[in-house]
């Protein structure tokens, strides 16, 4: 097992709050399933950015816990940054020109 593989699997293998001030990757469906079976996170947003990135909130409503993650074009998929007290807002937009 190399170098790189090795510090992706502790990433993946860390809680959330742990794996925060890391920038840690593995395969897409690797991190995935650790996300899903360890945490119970599920995809909350997902967005397009730059070089074809995606970026996604995963998060379990019932235990607060959140992880933020990109995904690269090549499939490697990297823990941004995770944390505790996720909350789902509905709330509307002040309309154009007004703050909220």
């Amino acid at each position: 097992m190399g170098p790189f593989k090795a510090i992706a699997i502790v990433a993946i293998t860390a809680t959330p709050v742990h794996a925060q001030a890391r920038n840690d990757c593995a395969a897409r469906p690797v991190v995935i399933e650790r996300l899903q079976s360890v945490y119970g996170e599920t995809r909350q947003s997902i967005a397009m950015g730059d070089r074809g990135a995606v970026f996604e909130t995963w998060a379990n409503s019932d235990t607060g816990s959140w992880t933020f993650t990109f995904t690269m074009p090549n499939g490697m998929m990297c823990l941004a940054t995770s944390g505790e007290s996720f909350e789902r807002l509905a709330e509307a937009l002040p309309p154009m020109g007004e703050e909220g």
